[in-house]
């Protein structure tokens, strides 16, 4: 059988850390099964940026797409503005292989403290579908007079009957194979009267073809309340681009740290390649240093097992983390230790075994 040819960008700061940690943990993951990786690593980053000019060739696209999915660490250098790796290359992959499902799941692992009073291991269990390619983060709009004080600057949000329907049917799917079969729908229809309620539009006329599912709207200042003060209420949450990205963050501290936090772009129909990212960027603060997590770089690998049909595999890795954070060490600085970056992946590896 042929190698799953995999791009791989590890990008900037400690994303070229956590990468290939990932790629060594995967590895070990697919041993013994039909599935062999073929790396492909690219040098698509700021520093790229910094020496030519460009984060990425010309045809970047037209080489990802030759690729079954991507693996992608993180982008972004204090030298560099951030609307350079965001609307050079993120954004638009995004938008390119229409990788309209941004998966992120946030859960309490044993071993892991919330900064949230009293919360137990395994109570707080959320999975984000974030709408990812138009809403708040398309790229319309412009700006007038720059630099003057009659300066005007239109950001405009484009909101599609097809694209709510469809990020808002596969958060519905979602939830309807969990045990509690709950979902939540964010909105902000009270203040936004057109794109939002157009998202409410989609939402009910969605509901009606899961009436097993207990679904409910909820604002997202609301949601953002509940996610500190009640978050095991919540099960499957779906929302846009900007509340999604915004809420996911949140999500990602009250279980503990945003260094378990993995995430995919989908394409659920498999016409494109999908990208699976860790949440956390690129960190300069304590890149080089050897002590960031690589977990959820490894966790957004699991993700990619799974898109790649090699379900067995991601549970296997998911379970070596989770026998990891319960046995509580090593613990890296953002769970509340000292090791390092390798440390957690020979943990990782030998709870995967041989």
């Amino acid at each position: 059988m042929a190698a799953c040819s995999i791009a791989v960008i590890p990008g900037d700061g400690i994303g070229q850390e956590v990468i290939p940690s990932t790629m060594r943990v995967l590895d070990r993951a697919v041993r013994g099964t039909s599935l062999t990786f073929a790396w492909n690593v690219l040098d698509w980053n700021c520093q790229r940026y910094l020496t030519t000019g460009k984060l990425q060739p010309d045809d970047a696209f037209e080489i990802l797409a030759r690729h079954k999915a991507v693996l992608f660490g993180a982008i972004g250098d204090p030298r560099v503005p951030d609307t350079v790796p965001v609307h050079t290359l993120l954004l638009p992959m995004r938008r390119h292989f229409d990788q309209y499902v941004n998966l992120r799941p946030s859960y309490l692992y044993p071993g892991v403290e919330s900064p949230l009073r009293d919360k137990a291991p395994g109570s707080i269990d959320l999975l984000f579908y974030r709408e990812n390619t138009e809403g708040e983060y398309a790229p319309l709009g412009g700006k007038q007079y720059p630099g003057t004080p009659e300066e005007i600057a239109v950001q405009v949000n484009m909101f599609t009957r097809r694209g709510c329907e469809r990020i808002i049917r596969a958060a519905f799917q979602a939830a309807q194979k969990r045990p509690r079969k709950k979902l939540t729908s964010i909105t902000k229809s009270n203040a936004l009267s057109f794109s939002m309620t157009l998202w409410d539009d989609a939402f009910h006329a969605v509901k009606k073809d899961f009436p097993d599912v207990h679904a409910s709207s909820l604002l997202v200042d609301a949601a953002a309340m509940d996610l500190v003060r009640k978050p095991e209420s919540f099960d499957v949450m779906v929302a846009s681009n900007l509340f999604g990205d915004i809420l996911t963050d949140l999500a990602a501290m009250v279980t503990g740290t945003i260094g378990l936090a993995s995430s995919a772009n989908i394409n659920p129909e498999g016409k494109f390649p999908s990208m699976f990212e860790p949440v956390h960027g690129s960190a300069p603060d304590i890149a080089g240093k050897g002590i960031s997590n690589p977990l959820a770089a490894i966790l957004s690998g699991a993700m990619m097992l799974d898109h790649l049909g090699q379900i067995q595999a991601g549970d296997k890795v998911r379970a070596a983390v989770h026998k990891v954070l319960t046995a509580g060490t090593p613990k890296t600085p953002d769970l509340g230790g000292s090791d390092g970056t390798a440390a957690m992946e020979a943990a990782v590896l030998a709870a995967l075994g041989d």
